[in-house]
């Protein structure tokens, strides 16, 4: 398990507010494993943001990154090591959705606010301590479930992950399929770490779906794709944003070509409206990721973490008190949890505290692979 530890802040001519308590951000991402293709750019992401804004409302900003190997046990035993060790005031993680409710459990029971950036499964309530700036499944699978009916599909297969991500990939389709009268005809699982699925393949190809639809993310979820090719399926393509980074991309090649999949503005955002308030801010990410990391980015996945800085630092402002007490994190999930009309690169954010997910369709694109780059589908 790999421990860096980054303090960000102003070396010299401190003033009183810079003299204030540390804000300690625990960060968990998968950094290795068969997550990482989403994990790394997660890290990314928020290291470009802290050295956009390396103070927040007037508290340095400490950040501490651990590595969960994209095992949802490892990030969970993360979560607990950042809270009670380290004296945390926020968590920010993870990269997978079974990890990702690991440490969401850990919140809670801790009492300690966390910025999710991947769909978290836990409901809403007074108690509540999580947040995600992902846009939420059924939201984003029924607009896949529009451009369906705006094609003309009638039978959709499933093939998706056997874990928490494929249950709620399936579960958003049933709910928009049922209401637009589209016919799921199979439900296929496997494992991130299967090296194949033509089992399951064949039999969805013998059943002639209109489409299929996989409910995946990162390099595996390319796995389906290549095996539709490789039988020479010729229906539509459909899949989640969990697949739009370099890594799926390069592995998928020619076999995700026409391959339609929602997104957030940013991947797009020099194609949305000029007058969008998100395409600025996007442009202002693109900016503030090349400057960190050398070169532009190429993923959905590394504004998430960009956009749950921007959530905090909005946060922070509306949050009084001194970092490193129980009082702190408590007054800070309140004003986290009363975020209202937080421009975003992924959408605009409004939470409540019965309600995890602050997104609305106006945090929602959908895009198609056309040779080898993803474009605003018309």
């Amino acid at each position: 398990m790999t421990r860096t530890a980054v303090a960000l802040g102003i070396a010299m001519g401190l003033s009183a507010a810079a003299m204030a308590a540390d804000l300690r951000i625990g960060f968990i991402s998968s950094l290795s494993g068969p997550v990482s293709a989403l994990g790394i750019p997660y890290e990314k992401g928020i290291r470009a943001a802290i050295a956009e804004s390396p103070m927040l409302a007037g508290h340095k900003v400490e950040l501490i990154v651990l590595d969960d190997a994209s095992d949802p046990t490892t990030a969970g035993r993360n979560a607990r090591k950042l809270v009670v060790e380290d004296k945390v005031d926020v968590l920010i993680g993870t990269s997978g959705v079974p990890g990702a409710m690991a440490i969401a459990a850990v919140a809670k029971e801790l009492n300690v606010p966390l910025i999710s950036p991947t769909p978290v499964t836990i409901a809403g309530g007074a108690d509540t301590w999580t947040v995600t700036v992902s846009q939420s499944f059924p939201l984003m699978v029924s607009a896949v479930v529009e451009r369906m009916q705006k094609a003309g599909v009638k039978t959709v297969a499933y093939i998706g992950f056997s874990d928490a991500l494929g249950d709620l990939a399936y579960d958003s389709l049933k709910m928009s399929t049922d209401a637009a009268g589209i016919k799921i005809v199979a439900n296929e699982r496997y494992a991130r770490a299967d090296a194949s699925v033509t089992g399951q393949i064949l039999k969805i190809t013998a059943l002639r779906p209109d489409a299929v639809f996989a409910g995946n993310s990162g390099t595996p979820g390319a796995l389906p794709y290549l095996a539709l090719a490789e039988r020479g399926y010729k229906g539509q393509l459909y899949g989640t944003h969990g697949l739009i980074n370099a890594d799926f991309v390069r592995v998928g090649g020619a076999s995700i070509e026409r391959l339609q999949v929602p997104s957030g503005p940013v991947l797009v955002a020099d194609q949305i409206a000029a007058d969008n308030p998100i395409r600025a801010v996007s442009m202002n990410f693109r900016a503030a990721y090349q400057k960190v990391n050398g070169a532009p980015p190429n993923d959905a996945f590394s504004s998430y973490t960009y956009d749950s800085y921007l959530l905090l630092g909005d946060a922070t402002k509306r949050t009084k008190g001194e970092p490193g007490t129980p009082a702190y994190r408590t007054a800070l999930r309140d004003a986290i949890m009363s975020t209202k009309e937080l421009v975003g690169t992924h959408g605009v954010y409004n939470f409540k505290p019965d309600d995890r997910y602050g997104s609305d369709k106006r945090g929602v694109v959908m895009v198609k692979m056309e040779k080898g780059q993803w474009k605003l589908a018309p």
